[in-house]
């Protein structure tokens, strides 16, 4: 069975989705990030796994579930910090980020029979899923992070392997995104907190 990792920061004010701000204050994205990063482990709580894994950058909260390794991240960049997740597995593993709270049970339940490998592109030319029957840490090493074009090259890296393309998801980086992720998952705690932040407001 597959282990699930998810990459995720501390929602820290200033420390996360600073992107948001403005028009939402740094608490205020915080908290957002804090409600993304909620119902996340939620459905990775609710998904079939060998193993649940977070890897974080900060410390745990009353935000995390019950279920999970809590493993820190290590130095460097983000493709090094992704590469060393992958590196804490061995066997089959399913990689995701805090960014995209509509995620499903559904989603996350790959099977690697008949691949060597899932990925899930972003719409803002990122990924939001990376799965490795064999997660070899190399397959990320020296993948330009946080561009345009980082989905491209990473989906490249795969070359030779047997791959099966998730959907395309969108990350929450701008208020925008925000909107149409909350929109896609209207009954969760980041849509909940949009709404409340948003009606205040007013």
């Amino acid at each position: 069975m597959t282990t699930l990792l998810v990459v995720a920061k501390e929602p820290r004010p200033g420390r996360v989705k600073t992107r948001l701000t403005p028009p939402f204050t740094p608490r205020e994205a915080a908290a957002l990030a804090e409600a993304a990063l909620a119902d996340t482990l939620e459905v990775v709580a609710r998904t079939p796994a060998h193993r649940r894994v977070l890897f974080l950058d900060g410390e745990p909260g009353p935000w995390l579930p019950p279920g999970f390794e809590v493993l820190r991240q290590c130095p460097g960049g983000l493709d090094e910090r992704l590469a060393a997740a992958f590196a804490h597995c061995t066997g089959p593993a399913l990689l995701i980020g805090m960014d995209t709270p509509q995620v499903t049970p559904e989603l996350l339940t790959v099977d690697f029979a008949d691949c060597d490998a899932y990925f899930g592109p972003a719409e803002d030319g990122g990924f939001w899923a990376l799965g490795l029957a064999d997660p070899d840490p190399a397959l990320l090493l020296g993948v330009p992070m946080s561009t345009s074009h980082t989905g491209a090259v990473q989906r490249a890296r795969l070359a030779g392997l047997r791959v099966r393309d998730l959907p395309p998801l969108r990350d929450v980086d701008t208020a925008r995104d925000a909107e149409l992720v909350a929109e896609e998952a209207p009954r969760g705690r980041f849509a909940a907190e949009l709404k409340r932040l948003t009606a205040a407001a007013r």
